[in-house]
């Protein structure tokens, strides 16, 4: 079912698109290549009711951020490859809510309290209802407490190449939050504040500069200045690459990202961050844009890109029913383009309130051209958006699914690579829509996704994607227990599976991003395979082998060391008791009966019976053997990055120098390989430009010399060992020092004076595992 169709065009006549949806699966089949939908655990508990319009959302460095009344629940998927267990590994941590209550400067605080006093009381009713019941400008009123809504940035905004959060309070306080440390939240600046602070010091004029007429006895005008000031919204940009004209007349690129604030009124405030952000000195005010939205609802950044033109906007709702694109002017940005004047998608005016607004890109097979499809919701329907650039214009053509859910949607989710988009009422049932092209039409897959058992009965809240669609997090109450509703209602967030580990590991072979780290979540798909069934699936191995022999790149062999060292895990004898748990056989006799002596006994001897038909030395042997591939593959990949790291001294030293790097020690050990003609040259060369001068690491505690036998550690003739960088290779001996994700290695921090090229080297990701240092 649909609803009508409509077709416009900006610039030329866009042509007619019929609309057509597949009718539903009675059975809920899943599409080919998906498989069935598992539930994953753990399932956890939130401690708080879940809050906002959107209480999920997952960003690209695999975190999720839970919504609550009390704080930010914050749930980080991390890819073990120490562990043998089954389950997800997540690292938990939140921030919490502000317990200060925010009071927005609205102008001098005795005028403001006489406004107040003159508004509560105000003979017209329809002047003192709308103050009393306003939470912003009523003081009286309870302050709500929780979070509305929260944005992830980009990957790579702060010092450790990960993601900012931008969090938007009950109490419309607009803060941003970075994770320096591990598991460890700070407060980068708060953005209500700031623009509060501006506002006053341009008298609360708008955008033209001109200062109010009115004061704050003026009802409307005090109810301006409130909503000029109160965020609804935040969405972030992507990266954009700037120049930046140094002092001396340098020219140097730098990565800026945007995040728009949609305000009450309509205003849509951007801020602009030079990257890596560090603190609020890399923020600035950017420019400020009237979109004339009445009553605005919510926002996505439209982001064109294609033919090295760059095009982008912002999409604003309204609860009303239109929908527009805005233009955004960004100055300085290469083949960036702006459109001359906003862009309706839809018109009418007809009190539905649009939610949800997302944006993403997607190619037309039929065209040949790239194009960018917008979802929305719209009570019980969603509305979706397809604008094409051709060289008449911008053509816009737009529609309703309708027929989806009985209740009105509260949540939407869209995966980015294959675009399929998720819906959820909050009855509980989860649709999944699939776009394709055909010559004439844009047709939506329609299908019931087939959650557990568990799920009915249940009141569903929030919906959110992983960043490569593996996995679905689901945000609900705890359900019927037992029969009967429990007492006191509780919330929870469940992973259930969107992609099989078949599809997975293709996804993984064919990434065009060639990192393993932004794979994190289909990785956990292969890993919980080869963990079920002690091996590494035949057709996998054999596609991988095939891949390094047509380019033998690091990714390729990072991915097959995965591999391995998950097999090994998984080989591994799980043991009965966590190894926390103290043991007191040796301290106690352990009295039992005879039924528990007899279990004893057969427990016993299950233990020593053969696992999946390999006796113990036939294991041991085998765990031998996946152990010495793996040495293999790590001293493989330590030597490519040694020729890189060379590679990089030999271009930015002119003379033999003492550099933080054991330049010597990597050519004598890369000299062992002879084999090896690319290291043989690079090293001659290396060796004409030293000049036969060598520079020797010494030991911190004796000054001894520390040779270099090994790319892991170093050992001085005393016996005082420390960890090698996996970065620069040189021995970290000062107490501060960076760990990969996955603690698969240290790497240095770079000394205050180092050169530019070092601290490039210094800031990359892990070498065996692509995670980054943090």
């Amino acid at each position: 079912m649909a609803a009508a169709s409509a077709s416009r065009s900006t610039g030329s006549q866009a042509r007619n698109a019929a609309i057509k949806i597949e009718p539903e699966d009675s059975g809920g089949a899943p599409s080919a290549g998906e498989g069935p939908v598992h539930m994953r655990e753990p399932v956890l508990t939130l401690m708080a009711p879940v809050s906002g319009l959107q209480p999920l959302v997952w960003s690209q460095d695999h975190r999720l951020a839970a919504c609550t009344t009390s704080a930010i629940s914050l749930m980080e998927l991390v890819c073990d490859i120490y562990g043998n267990q089954q389950d997800l590994t997540l690292h938990r941590t939140s921030i919490s809510v502000p317990t200060d209550v925010l009071q927005l400067r609205v102008g001098p605080e005795e005028e403001l309290e006489e406004a107040r006093h003159k508004f509560s009381s105000h003979p017209d009713p329809t002047i003192s209802q709308a103050f009393i019941s306003d939470r912003v400008m009523n003081p009286h009123m309870a302050t709500q407490k929780g979070v509305k809504y929260t944005s992830w940035s980009p990957l790579g905004c702060d010092v450790s190449g990960r993601c900012l959060l931008a969090c938007l309070t009950l109490d419309h306080r607009l803060t941003i939050h970075n994770s320096m440390k591990r598991l460890q939240w700070s407060v980068v600046a708060d953005l209500t504040r700031r623009y509060s602070e501006r506002l006053a010091e341009r008298g609360y004029a708008k955008k033209d500069g001109k200062p109010p007429e009115a004061n704050l006895l003026n009802f409307e005008e005090l109810q301006r200045r409130f909503r000029m000031q109160t965020p609804l919204r935040m969405e972030w940009s992507s990266l954009y690459t700037v120049k930046q004209v140094e002092a001396d007349n340098t020219c140097r690129e730098e990565e800026i990202v945007f995040l728009a604030v949609l305000m009450e009124n309509g205003d849509l405030v951007l801020w602009r961050f030079r990257l890596p952000c560090v603190d609020g000195t890399h923020i600035e005010f950017y420019d400020l844009i009237e979109s004339g939205v009445t009553r605005p609802s919510d926002l996505a950044w439209w982001e064109y890109e294609g033919s090295d033109n760059r095009m982008s906007g912002l999409i604003v709702g309204s609860e009303v029913g239109p929908v527009r694109i805005m233009p955004v002017n960004l100055a300085g940005v290469k083949g960036y383009f702006t459109l001359k004047q906003p862009v309706i998608l839809w018109q009418q005016v007809d009190e539905i309130p649009v939610e949800n607004i997302k944006c993403v890109p997607i190619f037309h097979p039929i065209q040949k051209s790239n194009c960018s499809l917008v979802v929305a919701t719209r009570g019980c329907y969603v509305f979706w958006c397809l604008l094409m650039i051709s060289p008449a214009g911008l053509n816009v053509h737009n529609s309703h699914i309708a027929g989806l859910h009985s209740l009105p949607v509260v949540s939407l989710a869209v995966t980015r690579q294959g675009v399929t988009v998720y819906t959820c009422s909050i009855d509980g049932w989860v649709k999944k829509l699939t776009p394709t092209f055909t010559e004439t039409t844009l047709i939506f897959a329609q299908e019931n996704m087939l959650l557990p058992d568990t799920f009915p009965g249940r009141r569903m809240h929030g919906i959110a994607v992983s960043h490569n669609g593996a996995y679905i997090a689901l945000a609900s109450t705890q359900g019927i227990v037992s029969g009967h509703h429990p007492v006191s209602r509780s919330y929870q967030v469940n992973f259930v599976t969107a992609k099989t580990p078949e599809t997975a590991a293709t996804q993984i072979l064919k990434s065009p991003s060639q990192s393993l780290y932004k794979a994190a979540d289909l990785l956990d798909l292969v890993r919980w395979r080869v963990l079920k069934e002690q091996r590494i699936p035949p057709s996998l191995r054999d596609q991988l082998d095939k891949k390094i022999q047509e380019a033998d790149t690091p990714y390729l062999w990072r991915f097959k060391l995965f591999l391995l060292r998950i097999l090994k895990e998984s080989l591994k004898k799980v043991p009965d008791d966590p190894l926390w748990k103290p043991t007191y056989e040796d301290a106690k006799v352990v009295i039992r009966e005879e039924g528990a002596a007899e279990d004893q006994a057969v427990k016993e001897e299950d233990d020593d019976e053969p696992r999946n038909g390999v006796d113990e030395e036939d294991l041991a042997e085998l765990i031998r053997a996946v152990s010495a591939e793996i040495a293999s593959v790590e001293a493989r990949l330590s030597r490519e990055h040694m020729k890189k790291v060379l590679g990089e001294v030999y271009l930015n030293i002119w003379t033999a120098v003492n550099t933080s790097i054991p330049t010597c020690g990597l050519v004598e050990y890369l000299s062992k390989d002879t084999s090896d003609r690319a290291s043989e040259v690079l090293i001659g060369h290396i060796k004409k430009k030293m000049n036969k001068q060598t520079f020797s690491e010494h030991c911190n505690l004796c000054e001894e010399v520390l040779p270099f036998t090994s790319a892991k550690d170093a050992t001085c003739k005393n016996g005082h060992m420390w960890l090698r960088c996996v970065l620069s290779f040189q021995a970290c001996q000062s107490l501060a020092f960076k760990r990969c994700l996955l603690l698969d290695g240290v790497a240095g921090v770079p000394e205050p004076g180092a050169p530019e090229w070092i601290k490039k080297i210094l800031t990359g990701p892990c070498t065996f595992c692509d995670s980054p240092m943090i």
